[in-house]
């Protein structure tokens, strides 16, 4: 008995590949230093691009070990030393934020934060369009998931 080779059409392998690729979930990571360099390269002789603070968050979007590729929050791609980053969850507020006690716009307001603040987050998931964060002051409550980057 002889068997024909299967032939797959490339759009297909491409549409099917992509599909995929949108199915991982993200990555996010947090600075661990208080001042990590990015570069342009994954390299320590490549140019530096910029410095961010520590807990600032970033999606990983390639590890190569000692180096990781990170989209910042207003979508630059840059290079890290792995070393600088913790697996800890944080976000950054996009726009001035309440805190409230519970996952409802409607319960008590906890506190309010300005933009580029960073929260850490202390629920992996989203649920209901709000986050479990706290403060660095202590104070912890919910935020809307869309006045956050980072959550997702």
């Amino acid at each position: 008995m002889r068997f024909k080779p299967l032939l797959i059409n490339p759009s297909i392998a491409l549409l099917c590949l992509g599909f995929s690729l949108n199915a991982q979930a993200l990555e996010f990571r947090s600075i661990a230093l208080p001042k990590a360099i990015l570069y342009d390269a994954p390299s320590a002789e490549a140019s530096k691009i910029f410095i961010l603070s520590q807990g600032y968050p970033v999606e990983v979007i390639v590890n190569l070990g000692t180096w990781i590729k990170v989209r910042d929050q207003l979508g630059g791609l840059s290079w890290v030393e792995s070393k600088s980053l913790v697996n800890k969850r944080t976000v950054l507020v996009t726009v001035k934020t309440d805190i409230k006690s519970s996952e409802d716009a409607s319960s008590a307001l906890v506190a309010t934060v300005e933009k580029d603040v960073v929260l850490e987050m202390l629920s992996p998931t989203i649920k209901n369009g709000w986050v479990k964060v706290k403060h660095r002051d202590g104070i912890t409550g919910f935020v809307q998931a869309s006045t956050v980057w980072g959550a997702n």
